[in-house]
């Protein structure tokens, strides 16, 4: 039935899911599904909730489709970028949802890791903050927009005017030094 579809791009399977074609979607799903659920697994560890995110992420497909803009993303990238961030904020939500209150023992064990856990997190975010205030202005906003925004490549390069390859090429370029001088780094403290 849906045979006619197999020819089409993915960008135009989406353009024709923005018309509430249910025949396109599933094709889409056949097409990007298996790769989908392969990266929300690896960000859950989890297939009930690597499931969940990938049904969240095409139902925002198919809500949402008419949104997409092809000269940014391919298809594909757009809708595993969505998948991602379904997984992401799965993860967030199951952490939310473990953090129940301990008992007293617990308790105590606890805030012993945590003042430990909390003093080694300090020292590692005023390493990567060194390490981002060496890199070149244009990449370091990238990063930062990128990691403490929340913003996706595609959102970045409407946002600042720039080609997507530029902000790949600055994010690329920009993470290669942080982890050369972070690696460096952890070398020097050993």
């Amino acid at each position: 039935m849906r045979k006619h579809l197999a020819h089409l791009s993915d960008e135009a399977l989406v353009a024709l899911v923005a018309r509430g074609d249910e025949r396109a979607l599933a094709e889409l799903y056949d097409r990007v599904g298996r790769v989908a659920f392969g990266l929300a697994f690896r960000v859950l560890r989890d297939d009930r909730l690597a499931e969940d995110a990938v049904q969240e992420a095409f139902l925002a497909v198919w809500r949402t489709a008419a949104a997409f803009r092809p000269e940014r993303a391919k298809a594909s990238t757009w809708i595993l970028t969505l998948v991602h961030r379904r997984a992401v904020d799965l993860v967030r939500r199951e952490e939310r949802r473990r953090a129940e209150p301990l008992d007293d023992e617990a308790r105590d064990a606890a805030t012993t890791d945590s003042a430990e856990t909390e003093a080694w997190a300090g020292f590692e975010r005023d390493r990567v903050q060194t390490a981002l205030k060496t890199l070149p202005d244009a990449q370091r906003e990238a990063i930062e927009l990128a990691y403490f925004g929340g913003f996706s490549q595609s959102e970045l390069a409407a946002r600042l005017g720039q080609p997507l390859g530029t902000i790949k090429s600055r994010m690329f370029a920009g993470l290669a030094r942080l982890r050369e001088l972070l690696d460096d780094g952890a070398e020097g403290a050993s």
